[in-house]
């Protein structure tokens, strides 16, 4: 479950980013930047979250 948040919130802030930059530079909007980005951001989620960053045991 926790897999399928962290798709979805990399989707909505990749869809987002992608369409602010692109009406910024007053190009097209890519749909397939937006799918990217989404890869991108949620292995960086995974990475950091199951792998550098971890919680200390007390």
């Amino acid at each position: 479950m926790r897999m399928i948040w962290t798709i979805i919130w990399a989707f909505l802030l990749s869809f987002m980013s992608a369409y602010v930059v692109s009406n910024m530079a007053g190009s097209s909007f890519s749909f397939s930047q937006v799918i990217i980005m989404t890869i991108l951001f949620t292995l960086a989620a995974v990475v950091l979250g199951d792998g550098i960053i971890k919680e200390e045991e007390a």
